[in-house]
């Protein structure tokens, strides 16, 4: 296989929001967060609507983007696959309130990726105006203002698993994206 320019996603992919949010929730509030089966994309979506403003000012707040733990298995990966003579870049978009989401994106990427990463970082509200080969995200449906370029891979999450005619990547199960490594 001919190296490829892989977009990678940061949160869902390579970055656990789930785990953050759930750390968080329960550091602030001193409770689980009360968050039944994942069905949707957007948390908030599961959740009763009385939770979604402290939703809300739990991912907004300082320190939360910059705090997330990284994915099972999803550093080595990305390492891997740029071992393996991909481009890779992390291509991500920021939360509507970026007040401290934009910086900490770069902080977190330097933590568990290293500074020579922070120049593979793309910001993007609108994926599909980025190129690339392959994007590696967690959403299901994502949509733009253009037609993507690129093959949308879905990152394996209880919330898209109705998603159909799509690569599945797990990075837990290197077989899943194995042909990338060859």
């Amino acid at each position: 296989m001919a190296a490829k320019l892989i977009l990678l996603d940061q949160d869902g992919v390579l970055a656990d929001f789930e785990q953050g949010v759930r750390q968080r929730w329960q550091l602030t509030y001193q409770q689980p967060l009360p968050l039944p089966e994942r069905r949707h994309f957007y948390l908030r979506e599961d959740m009763a609507p009385q939770y979604h403003q402290q939703l809300t000012q739990i991912y907004s707040s300082k320190g939360f983007f910059a705090s997330l733990p990284p994915m099972n298995q999803g550093i080595q990966a990305a390492r891997r696959l740029l071992e393996a003579g991909h481009d890779v870049r992390i291509c991500t978009s920021p939360i509507d309130d970026y007040h401290y989401c934009v910086s900490e994106k770069f902080d977190w990427v330097a933590r568990y990726l290293g500074d020579e990463w922070l120049n593979r970082i793309i910001l993007a509200k609108d994926k599909t105006w980025i190129r690339g080969d392959i994007l590696i995200d967690d959403k299901p449906m994502i949509s733009g203002s253009l037609k993507p370029q690129w093959q949308h891979w879905i990152c394996d999450q209880p919330y898209n698993r109705n998603a159909t005619n799509i690569h599945r990547v797990n990075w837990q199960k290197p077989e899943s994206w194995s042909e990338l490594l060859q």
